[in-house]
């Protein structure tokens, strides 16, 4: 009988003999810059390095505008109280005391004020202590109600009945 003969080499398919990468360490790094840097240098080339001053650092908390953390916090804060628009005035002491004498007077309370009114509590109560916003509309319905001139010259004086023709 005649022997069976293979002619050919074994191949691999989807495979590259490859070596593994290794990472370089911080030593082989700084070798390796050592050396250009040196070979520069004797070359008579100008050459320049630059320290990083903060890097790695919680920009967040970093005192003073450097290059790298990019905010000066105080000069922001600065610039914020500039712009600031100023707060709206309030009503003054005299209207909340004007409000709450024409309330007494009439024997309403705040919440029969404010019913009467068609607001809330509150706004009878912010009126009355002087933190509240004026708002025309509010102060018209309270003069009406209480009877009691709200706005303009004379707070706190009594309104005339309307005079019919």
């Amino acid at each position: 009988m005649s022997q069976l003969v293979q002619d050919w080499d074994e191949i691999k398919i989807g495979s590259k003999g490859r070596a593994p990468k290794v990472a370089k360490t911080s030593a082989d790094i700084n070798a390796s810059f050592h050396y250009y840097f040196t070979a520069a240098r004797r070359a008579g080339a100008v050459v320049a390095t630059d320290k990083k001053i903060s890097a790695g650092g919680n920009k967040a908390h970093a005192g003073r505008f450097t290059p790298t953390n990019g905010t000066d916090h105080q000069r922001i804060a600065k610039l914020d109280r500039e712009n600031e628009v100023a707060p709206p005035p309030k009503v003054s002491a005299s209207v909340g005391k004007a409000i709450q004498q024409g309330r007494m007077d009439k024997g309403f309370t705040q919440k029969e004020v404010a019913q009467k009114v068609n607001e809330k509590p509150s706004v009878i109560q912010d009126y009355e202590s002087g933190k509240a916003i004026p708002n025309p509309q509010i102060l018209g319905k309270l003069e009406r109600c209480l009877g009691v001139k709200l706005r303009g010259n004379d707070i706190g004086k009594k309104l005339e009945a309307p005079k019919k023709s």
